[in-house]
């Protein structure tokens, strides 16, 4: 049959499973949206307040569910408007499909009215980019980006097509949806070698990240190390997989991460690497890192093996399928000496400092958020203080529970990544966990909140600082406080009615807990206020280049 190509895409959507999209139109998407009018029993697009909106809601549906989140925009400042959340979609593995509209194919290369080079801007924040300049190959192009986006690696890839190109007909014959292969396991010699070394290991360790959730072998790594009994950390991207206060969870590693989990690094004889890159935050001192331990890296990205650190040995392929083949050669074995002395580095580790700090403190915030959300909650933060405060102290999550910007770091993610979580998850519990900050970068998406109707509780943490680059002015650039300290004015109670949302304020943990019962009761999203000490430190702090022995945690 013969279609548009603006048809052309929204049939490939609906192909590819597509039942939700993000995105603001234009004129040069204008066709496309014409078509997506007709196919509305099919897809529903949500409008944001901005593109970049859009992307971070596009990323924290695919987060929340592990599909490809799909993005539209329209050319020019519509299309630059993305970058921010393609990138931080790259730097955390997301699948995301983004197609851009761009002006007719006659007019690119003239400096035209809203032209831009977007797939030169993005090619080094993609998995791949498309520009099609053919209808002919417009069908089959978006279907190698879904390929491309949800296989292997996963990662963001932009389609940009031309507005002549949705204009034009051409036959479409359709496919069936396509499906990623199962990956093959490594040779079972190479997994024999591994078990053994866990045999023969006295302090073991196995750190995640979140390659565990992107395959979704969660509930195989917690099979494996309970056979073990092996240790655990996580890095940011793998928060929830293992519960909390489990015996063998030792928590966060890294800058921001639990004395417990830094010291068994420190020691370990045995690391077991799965799924995570290392990055600086991690792995802050390359050359001290792991000293004592023979290292095993499990990666699907054969480019990441050896990139950070020098593992010892590597096992490349899908995390599930390796750990599938693994854990039947594993004996199980109890570890009592290297467990005792974990738990005795818990007693002596779990603390937390608060001289002279007055006011509602984030631990008392995020225990009450644990004992009220359900085993579907979801949470979703911005960047900050307060995004370590959630991961440190939050006790109640679960894989794909808990939504971060962890790569790129990029503040404002988090009240779109939300949006996005409750579109995928409606009966979901939803908390957007952020600062005064990072709420100022995209407050504005509380207008798609309240437009969708979408109960979406936002805690903000206010101490009217950018509370950590101030930490780190105080901690090494003697208090020389310039940019941070913005004293802005913000009545968040006030600005979420002018919204239509519901405004709240909480002073002390008891009003935080009638509050947030009030919030999780009515309909609709919902801002609660907390104000907390300037003060307030995230700690322990590893600083960059530093190891547990530079801990600071007082």
């Amino acid at each position: 049959m013969k279609l548009t190509g603006a048809e052309i895409i929204t049939e490939v959507l609906i192909e590819q499973g597509v039942t939700d999209l993000f995105g603001y139109p234009g004129g040069a998407a204008i066709n496309i949206y014409e078509a997506l009018y007709h196919r509305q029993d099919k897809i529903k697009h949500y409008l944001t307040a901005h593109e970049q909106g859009a992307t971070h809601a596009a990323d924290g549906y695919a987060r929340a569910t592990g599909k490809t989140g799909v993005v539209l925009a329209t050319s020019g400042p519509g299309a630059t408007n993305t970058v921010t959340g393609i990138a931080t979609a790259y730097l955390d593995s997301i699948p995301m499909v983004v197609i851009t509209a761009n002006v007719g194919t006659d007019l690119i290369g003239k400096d035209s009215f809203q032209e831009v080079f977007i797939t030169g801007i993005t090619q080094p924040i993609t998995k791949h980019n498309y520009a099609v300049r053919d209808i002919d190959k417009l069908a089959e192009t978006l279907r190698d980006a879904f390929r491309i986006a949800g296989s292997g690696r996963r990662g963001p890839v932009l389609v940009d097509v031309p507005k002549d190109i949705t204009a034009a007909t051409y036959e479409f014959s359709p496919m069936p949806r396509w499906e990623e292969p199962k990956v093959s396991s490594a040779p079972q010699s190479e997994l024999l070698k591994v078990a053994d070394l866990i045999a023969k290991a006295k302090r073991p360790v196995v750190c995640f990240g979140g390659g565990v959730i992107s395959s979704e072998a969660g509930g195989e790594l917690v099979e494996f190390v309970k056979k073990a009994r092996i240790p655990t950390c996580h890095t940011i991207m793998g928060t929830g997989v293992i519960g909390f206060g489990d015996d063998l969870d030792m928590g966060m590693i890294g800058m921001h991460g639990s004395m417990t989990a830094n010291s068994a690094i420190d020691e370990t004889d045995l690391l077991l690497a799965m799924g995570t890159r290392f990055s600086d935050r991690v792995a802050l001192n390359l050359r001290d890192f792991a000293p004592h331990a023979t290292i095993v890296q499990f990666d699907i990205d054969e480019s990441e093996i050896r990139k950070n650190v020098m593992a010892d040995m590597a096992i490349i392929g899908d995390i599930k399928t390796e750990l599938q083949s693994l854990i039947p050669l594993v004996e199980g074995k109890e570890r009592p000496e290297w467990l005792e002395t974990i738990g005795n580095w818990k007693k002596e580790y779990d603390i937390i400092n608060g001289k002279n700090i007055t006011g509602i403190r984030p631990v008392e915030i995020m225990e009450v958020i644990g004992e009220k959300c359900g085993s579907d909650a979801v949470i979703a933060t911005d960047v900050g203080q307060h995004q370590m405060w959630a991961a440190q102290f939050c006790k109640k999550t679960r894989p794909r529970g808990f939504i971060t910007s962890g790569g790129l770091g990029t503040m404002g993610f988090g009240y779109g990544a939300a949006i996005g979580a409750k579109i995928a998850l409606p009966d979901a519990t939803v908390f957007h966990i952020t600062s005064d900050g990072s709420f100022h970068m995209n407050m504005n998406e509380a207008c798609t909140a309240v437009s969708n109707n979408l109960k979406v509780i936002t805690v903000i943490f206010d101490n009217k600082v950018l509370g950590m680059v101030r930490q780190w002015q105080t901690s090494f650039y003697n208090r020389h406080y310039i940019s941070t300290q913005p004293e802005r004015k913000t009545d968040y109670v006030k600005v979420a009615e002018g919204f239509g949302a519901r405004g709240f304020r909480a002073e002390t943990k008891e009003e935080f807990e009638k509050v947030l019962d009030e919030a999780l009761a009515g309909e609709g999203p919902a801002w609660i206020v907390c104000p907390i000490d300037r003060e307030e430190r995230v700690l322990p702090m590893i600083p960059g280049g530093g190891t547990v022995r530079s801990a600071i945690m007082e």
